[in-house]
């Protein structure tokens, strides 16, 4: 097993994406800190990877404070004598549009997603640098940090802050030999478990049934084991030289994202002030769509009528 040895960290695992995460980490030897704000969901995790043969404890608490961050480091190493490998999937959502959304719903989003991964990574990097570790950082992202999503004002926000530390941390922590990429992962949630578009996807997953070709294919959706190889992967020593990186996985379709790049460029003697700009903008043909656009359902995957 190419992690035997290794000690992982990853938040928010009790259920869902982080618990295959922690689940696959472990297949491929890694010990495992689970974490959760649910004492019996993150207990009920810890079994699930112990009962397969791995080894795994639990730190029961939210992301976000240093305290919760140095709680999971000493967790790692008092339980399993180090630490290698961070995973920073903990998460919240508290979708309004933005006339509709508080104060509270933007600051609990932003704490749990864009602060509680910068806690936990400058803990884990800090400890690694101590201990001369080429540990691996992983972060998770979003397609709604990547493209923007209606009412998301505070998750597209925070998932679009996380790549943009990853590409800074990168840099920081080349010398030390630690890598930090961001995963953009598209799989069967409990959200998209509420969203019709994907209703059939989610029932033939519910089933035990392959996802149909047009989600896994087109779409590039599947199961959140559909994403675990890639957070596997990149933990491994074979991802030493990927760095820095957004790369997106789902279904059958692993996708690497650009760092944002400028598509054109125009100059004008002077300057462009005001009355040139009137003028002339010479973007219009360039504008960029924000959103991500599906494409039409075939007939046979169309939801179902809403009873009435």
């Amino acid at each position: 097993m190419s992690l035997a040895g290794k000690v992982a960290i990853v938040t928010g695992s009790g259920r869902g994406l982080g618990l295959s995460y922690a689940q696959e980490l472990a297949r491929q030897g890694a010990a495992v800190v689970i974490n959760d704000v649910d004492a019996d969901v993150a207990t009920e995790a810890v079994a699930s990877i112990n009962a397969a043969g791995g080894k795994a404890v639990s730190v029961v608490a939210p992301v976000g404070s240093t305290e919760t961050a140095k709680a999971l480091v000493a967790s790692a190493v008092e339980n399993f004598g180090r630490l290698d490998i961070l995973v920073t999937n903990a998460g919240v959502l508290r979708d309004k549009s933005i006339l509709k959304m508080t104060d509270e719903d933007f600051d609990t989003v932003i704490n749990v997603h864009l602060r509680g991964t910068f806690t936990c990574v400058r803990e884990t990097y800090g400890y690694f640098k101590e201990n001369n570790i080429a540990g691996r950082i992983i972060t998770i992202g979003s397609p709604t940090g990547q493209r923007g999503n209606f009412g998301q004002t505070n998750y597209a926000a925070a998932k679009a802050g996380i790549v943009g530390m990853v590409r800074t941390w990168a840099m920081e922590m080349k010398r030390a030999g630690v890598t930090v990429n961001a995963v953009i992962p598209v799989a069967a949630t409990a959200m998209t478990k509420t969203v019709p578009f994907f209703a059939k996807a989610v029932e033939a997953d519910e089933r035990g049934e392959a996802m149909p070709d047009f989600f896994r294919k087109e779409l590039g959706f599947g199961t959140a084991d559909d994403v675990a190889g890639l957070i596997a992967f990149l933990a491994s020593e074979e991802a030493g030289q990927i760095t820095g990186q957004a790369i997106g996985a789902g279904g059958d379709r692993l996708q690497l994202w650009s760092h944002p790049e400028a598509i054109a460029s125009e100059f004008n003697d002077g300057g462009w002030d005001y009355a040139a700009l009137r003028e002339r903008f010479p973007f219009s043909d360039n504008l960029q769509s924000v959103g991500e656009t599906f494409p039409e359902l075939p007939a046979e995957l169309q939801p179902e009528p809403a009873a009435k």
